[in-house]
């Protein structure tokens, strides 16, 4: 019988990892929680779910998939990418296995805008890291990860942000079939750097996708 899994999250990178599902025979894609609004500047994972015939929860919000309403109702799997709520520990139990793609590499950059913050730091290498998720945030045992260089003299986000598009796409393919066998490692938390929402008006020229366009952003206001 095929494993039963919820996606969560936006984006082209999301809707690789949808397609994978779909098309494999070892998983059956049952419900898409989307973050919502779908951004514009990528693609709308609703509308892709929605022109395959999977269900959506409109709200965005993972509380609102209809299974929850069967107290024995336990997926395989739910993998979330990029979505922008933090799920709770009764949503975690419920999953015989949640994980997560984050933008950085753990335990370096939990939090928001990890990408910007690299940049922003300095950083000669970023990365992308597939974690279980757990009531912390980003805090997870480690499934798999990878590295690979950045410029910071002549990056924009943007730059790195579609670098960690295409190894986190590496990384899923090379991870999903050894799942079962890979034993997550404990981060190391004494190496954790962690930023929230509000420390992202510190960000300066890193803010946005472009630093032209976070300059904009600060003449404007």
């Amino acid at each position: 019988m095929a494993f039963e899994v919820i996606l969560l999250g936006k984006g082209d990178l999301c809707i690789q990892v949808g397609e994978y599902f779909l098309g494999s025979a070892e998983y059956r894609l049952t419900a898409v929680v989307p973050t919502m609004p779908a951004p514009k500047w990528t693609g709308s994972l609703p509308d892709w779910a929605r022109s395959h015939g999977i269900p959506v929860v409109e709200s965005g919000h993972y509380r609102d998939l209809p299974q929850l309403q069967d107290p024995a109702w336990r997926p395989d799997l739910a993998f979330s990418v990029y979505y922008d709520r933090i799920i709770r520990r009764d949503f975690i139990d419920r999953c015989r296995r949640i994980l997560n793609l984050h933008n950085g590499p753990l335990p370096r950059y939990r939090g928001v805008s990890p990408i910007n913050w690299a940049l922003k730091n300095g950083e000669r290498q970023h990365g992308v890291t597939i974690h279980e998720i757990t009531p912390g945030i980003d805090d997870g045992p480690i499934v798999s990860q990878v590295t690979f260089p950045t410029y910071p003299e002549v990056d924009e986000v943007k730059d790195v942000y579609r670098r960690a598009l295409r190894f986190g796409w590496l990384l899923f393919q090379e991870t999903m079939p050894l799942l079962d066998r890979i034993q997550p490692q404990p981060q190391d938390a004494s190496k954790a750097l962690y930023y929230n929402a509000g420390q992202n008006a510190l960000l300066g020229e890193r803010r946005s996708f472009t630093r032209s366009e976070s300059n904009h952003q600060s003449v404007s206001q």
